[in-house]
């Protein structure tokens, strides 16, 4: 499995949609969501799904940093590559301040602490959580986070902490939560469309 996997439209793209996968996922996982997003938004997209760094302790997927049990400290190393990863799109042909970054649940939380300080379109984060000790910076791009009301993977009120967190400046920061598990249903992609659009259209 390469480092990403990028999937391009017809048309050239527009906008970049870089997707971080969960814990045990891999880089395509999230790829027919971004196509979907693209759709929604009815921009022409590039989407990239990132692969993470280390391989699943269970033998499939890979993960971010370890989580059972979790190894905090090396959620810096962690985001200071993903950073790099992301920084280096920059040189390409779509820039940094036309690229939405979305993360699934461990990849939630890795969009938000690398892509609140960068100077991106917007920062989408489904079943997220926030690293401890994580602080956002003042000036940041705006943020969606979308949650189901009966996870039992990363409980809803990890996005109210999340709310609490990125409420505290003056930047745009919605919640939406929704009936449901650890997932991403059809509302919460209808939402990601919408705010992608809003944000890029």
């Amino acid at each position: 499995m390469p480092d990403s996997v990028i999937h391009a439209g017809l048309e050239p793209g527009r906008i970049r949609l870089v997707l971080l996968h969960g814990w045990g996922a891999d880089a395509e996982d999230l790829l027919p969501l971004g196509d979907g997003l693209a759709a929604l938004s009815s921009l022409p997209a590039e989407c990239i799904g990132l692969q993470a760094p280390e391989p699943h302790p269970g033998g499939q997927g890979r993960q971010w940093y370890g989580l059972f049990p979790a190894n905090w400290q090396a959620v810096p190393s962690a985001t200071q590559q993903l950073r790099g990863r992301i920084e280096a799109l920059d040189l390409e042909t779509i820039p940094l301040s036309r690229t939405v970054l979305i993360g699934f649940s461990q990849g939630g939380a890795m969009a938000l602490h690398v892509g609140c300080d960068m100077p991106l379109a917007g920062v989408i984060s489904c079943s997220g959580y926030p690293h401890p000790g994580w602080q956002p910076p003042h000036t940041r791009p705006p943020v969606l986070l979308l949650h189901g009301l009966d996870d039992d993977v990363v409980p809803a009120a990890a996005a109210e902490k999340l709310r609490e967190l990125l409420s505290g400046d003056s930047n745009h920061c919605e919640l939406k939560t929704f009936a449901g598990g650890h997932t991403i249903p059809a509302e919460a992609q209808t939402a990601m469309g919408e705010a992608i659009r809003s944000w890029l259209g």
